[in-house]
């Protein structure tokens, strides 16, 4: 793909996908716009890097469909003060995205490989305020820290109330919960001590987190 015809597909992404689906907040459509999404994508993939789809980048992963991922973003309502926990690094795309958003990422993911890749990723983008870790998080992190926004890139058949309790007052949770076809995108609001409120986005499917426990199917 030349670069014309590149710039050409990435205004089409934000024009034809992403705003459709109503993700209209400018400083989201701009970081989308300016984050380059094929230096992101699997070699193999790059002709699809601007399609509406998910992209699989090993691991049984994917990259979540671009609509979703600026969903994401805009629920999330992140200011230039916040700090992020992302679990799942992924491709790194995301990662980039809510860096350049917020004020300091901390991300992690089970699998070496995609934290070492995005690593690189992000240097030569030049970002500079992700830290990284290689850590099965897929219930929560082992950690007294607490952040303001949270955001889980794969799914989780069931939910666990571990990363409630990781958000700050005011702090907010993005997860997708469920098992195929349909799951549900989740906003969660930590609004006191004891006390979230859960807001329902929209229906997608996305692969679930490694070791994502998994409902039992005879509980009642």
């Amino acid at each position: 793909m030349n670069a014309m015809n590149m710039e050409l597909a990435r205004f089409n992404m934000i024009e034809q996908q992403i705003r459709p689906w109503d993700v209209l907040d400018d400083r989201i459509l701009k970081t989308l716009s300016s984050t380059p999404r094929e230096a992101f994508v699997p070699e193999q993939y790059q002709s699809l890097a601007f399609s509406d789809i998910s992209i699989p980048i090993g691991h049984d992963q994917a990259m979540m469909a671009p609509k979703v991922e600026g969903r994401l973003l805009q629920c999330l309502d992140i200011t230039d003060t916040d700090s992020i926990l992302e679990i799942g690094t992924g491709s790194g795309y995301l990662t980039a995205c809510l860096a350049r958003l917020g004020n300091k990422v901390h991300s992690v993911d089970i699998i070496e490989e995609f934290v070492s890749s995005s690593k690189e990723k992000l240097s030569q983008q030049n970002i500079e305020n992700v830290t990284f870790d290689v850590v099965d998080a897929v219930n929560g992190i082992d950690s007294a820290s607490k952040f303001d926004v949270i955001a889980i890139t794969g799914s989780l058949p069931v939910l666990h109330e571990g990363f409630h309790n990781s958000l700050e007052i005011g702090g907010r949770l993005f997860v997708i919960v469920g098992k195929p076809p349909i799951m549900q995108a989740l906003l969660i609001t930590r609004a006191g001590p004891s006390e979230w409120k859960q807001e329902s986005l929209f229906e997608t499917s996305v692969p679930a987190l490694v070791n994502a426990a998994q409902p039992d199917a005879f509980s009642f």
